[in-house]
């Protein structure tokens, strides 16, 4: 049996939820939004989405606070939250999906490694945000990153997750 690609289960449950989707991402430059529109129809549940790589990209776009990056930087919960609120409210969407990754092979710290990602998801009514740390190279990583956030939708849309902040 094989596996259905993440993208072609997502569309197919927002439609039977009636939902619509925008999508804010920075490290995946794109990725998550061009495996999206691979599925012909998404125009019906995909709004779009927001490629804010720059803090200054996310402020303006995405409504991320100064205060936020500057607390917990680029990398964060907090950040991808704000993230997630702000392109769902700017794309008028249900569900609002961010991540913010380092997507290597620079850029890392002790306290953040190379890897480190952050997918966060918010609706009216929830916010949820997760972090992974993954091993691969810059392509890899950026991958990972996109096949999880499309993941931590379809948990959610199946009403797999706990609706916790």
């Amino acid at each position: 049996m094989t596996e259905i690609p993440l993208e072609i289960l997502v569309g197919d449950l927002l439609r039977q939820h009636g939902l619509r989707l925008a999508v804010a991402e920075s490290c995946t430059g794109g990725l998550i939004g061009h495996r999206l529109t691979n599925i012909p129809g998404s125009s019906t549940y995909y709004m779009g989405s927001v490629t804010a790589y720059a803090y200054e990209a996310k402020v303006r776009l995405l409504g991320v606070t100064w205060e936020t990056l500057e607390k917990h930087g680029a990398v964060s919960r907090a950040t991808v939250l704000e993230m997630a609120r702000g392109v769902r409210r700017a794309l008028a969407a249900d569900i609002g999906l961010a991540v913010s990754g380092i997507a290597g092979p620079g850029g890392g710290t002790p306290e953040k490694p190379v890897g480190l990602t952050w997918v966060g998801l918010s609706t009216p009514l929830i916010q949820i945000a997760q972090d992974y740390i993954w091993k691969g190279d810059r392509l890899q990583n950026k991958a990972d990153s996109a096949e999880a956030a499309l993941q931590l939708l379809v948990d959610h849309l199946q009403g797999r997750l706990g609706e916790a902040e």
